[in-house]
């Protein structure tokens, strides 16, 4: 499971609907409608908020309004749209490093988008996060 903590308008096609499935399924075990997953890393920075649904259910409005941009047709109502929005920190360390994992895959998978980032001075992160100084993230699996 990656949920990525930079935008989504930076993944290709591939990205954006693998995106979009893993944080259904985040919201799922976020929600307790599904056993497993229940202790996966990614999830941990959601369970800290004051109300992971919601805050899921955020993330997910971004990645459905970028799939919208793009023309997809992702199903609204897979939103809870009755969020309050919040902010998660999340440490420059984690935003460099999921640019370069991110880099890797669009390297061979989509070189228009990885001309674009690898060009790219600031990366944005998805609007949920805020960022702040720090190292990867310890749930981060760097294997």
């Amino acid at each position: 499971m990656r949920i990525w903590s930079i935008h989504p308008e930076y993944l290709d096609t591939k990205g954006l609907v693998a995106l979009w499935r893993e944080a259904l399924l985040a919201r799922h075990v976020l929600e307790g409608k599904t056993k497993g997953y229940k202790n996966h890393p990614q999830l941990d920075r959601f369970k800290t908020a004051g109300n992971p649904s919601e805050c899921i259910n955020q993330y997910l409005s971004i990645i459905y309004e970028e799939a919208i941009t793009r023309g997809f047709n992702f199903d609204k109502r897979k939103i809870n749209w009755n969020f309050e929005p919040v902010k998660l920190a999340v440490t420059k360390g984690q935003i460099e490093y999921e640019t370069v994992h991110l880099l890797r895959k669009l390297k061979i998978r989509d070189r228009n988008k990885y001309n674009k980032l690898s060009g790219k001075k600031r990366i944005k992160t998805h609007p949920l996060f805020i960022v702040i100084k720090g190292n990867i993230e310890p749930w981060e699996n760097t294997r």
